[in-house]
């Protein structure tokens, strides 16, 4: 009862959309093409360093802060000068993003910083894993981790393996946008002992889907077309919230053309799968769990990194043949766990009841 009057608060007090959905790229209409994104801006930041004054840093800060290169306990009215916190926090993102760590902004740091993402922060109370490549030990095998983990290493019980999914039912998807779902989640059932079915029952369901625009009562707000793409939280939680505002495309195809603002839904769902299971963001550029994703681009086959970390976590599929060393990396400091959630929120009134209701 208390928890689906949380799932109530969350889920209906707030304004769901209704997404944009086109079968590929040629059919999205230039008027939902931007001529500029989110983040370009930012280019006029190139080879600032520290010591200068340069208008709109402080946009760039808040940016940081947003993904946890940046304390939330730092003023948010924050000046256009590169300080030693700024620089602080463009080296600690170009060593995640295994960029030239110079603390200045680089063209490939630029570059980087303006790509769609997850919204799920890198850092959290100035530690961050995302870098946390490991070598295997006691093997022949010259082997690397970069997969993480949520805080505590958070999994589905195990003796919960069949999981149920649902969707908002006021976002009205078709058949086809719920297949593609189901699809990525057959990814990550094809290598763990999981399995995934969706049902009508949205507040019965363990996973729950929903498409919003803006501000939408978890604290994460979506930013409009690109920028961050969705976000989900760390197992038992279930949540799984994507930018209705995004031009999401369904079949993948981007030989021919890629406008700038298409985003391979496909891609992005696989990637909240894992964290929604357990896994927090990966430095390997090809893995599924990487944080960014270039507009126009398609990454759906998980790599060995993602099989590796979600297998330390379930264990294999009794039809899987993967059988590569399973390496152990540290807890990625991701703030989307349940008890970052919480405390996220303490002086936000009625989101306070997160932590209380799920943990009863």
């Amino acid at each position: 009862m208390k928890l689906s009057l949380f799932i109530f608060v969350l889920f209906f007090t707030v304004t769901p959309i209704s997404a944009h959905f086109f079968p590929n790229i040629t059919s999205i209409p230039t008027s939902l093409i931007p001529n500029t994104t989110l983040w370009d801006g930012f280019s006029q930041f190139l080879g600032s360093h520290k010591g200068q004054k340069v208008n709109g840093l402080a946009k760039l800060k808040n940016y940081f802060q947003r993904f946890g290169y940046i304390s939330s306990s730092s003023s948010a009215n924050f000046t256009d000068d590169f300080d030693e916190i700024l620089e602080s926090a463009v080296k600690m993102y170009q060593i995640n993003f295994n960029l030239n760590n110079t603390g200045e902004l680089d063209v490939q740091t630029l570059k980087h910083i303006v790509l769609p993402r997850c919204g799920n922060p890198d850092v959290i109370n100035g530690t961050s894993t995302m870098n946390s490549g490991k070598p295997q030990t006691n093997s022949t095998i010259h082997t690397v981790a970069h997969y993480s983990f949520f805080p505590d290493k958070p999994s589905w019980p195990a003796s919960k393996t069949e999981l149920t999914y649902s969707f908002l039912p006021d976002n009205q998807l078709t058949e086809n946008v719920k297949s593609l779902f189901g699809r990525a989640f057959e990814r990550w059932s094809e290598v763990t002992p999981l399995t995934f079915t969706e049902t009508s029952s949205f507040l019965r369901a363990d996973i729950k889907i929903g498409f919003f625009s803006g501000d939408h009562g978890d604290g994460e707000a979506f930013d409009g077309i690109l920028g961050t793409l969705a976000h989900a939280f760390s197992p038992p939680l279930g949540l799984f919230h994507l930018d209705g505002d995004e031009n999401w495309v369904m079949d993948g195809d981007f030989i021919n053309a890629s406008p700038l603002s298409a985003v391979d839904l496909e891609s992005v769902v696989v990637h909240e799968i894992g964290h929604i299971l357990g896994l927090g963001h990966s430095s390997d550029e090809a893995a599924i769990m990487y944080p960014t994703i270039s507009s126009g681009m398609r990454k759906v086959e998980l790599t060995n990194d993602d099989i590796m970390g979600i297998q330390q976590l379930y264990g294999s599929s009794t039809n899987s043949n993967y059988s590569d060393p399973i390496l152990t990396p540290r807890n990625e400091r991701d703030s989307n766990g349940a008890h970052y959630l919480v405390c996220l929120f303490w002086s936000h009134g009625i989101i306070l009841a997160i932590g209380f209701f799920l943990f009863l």
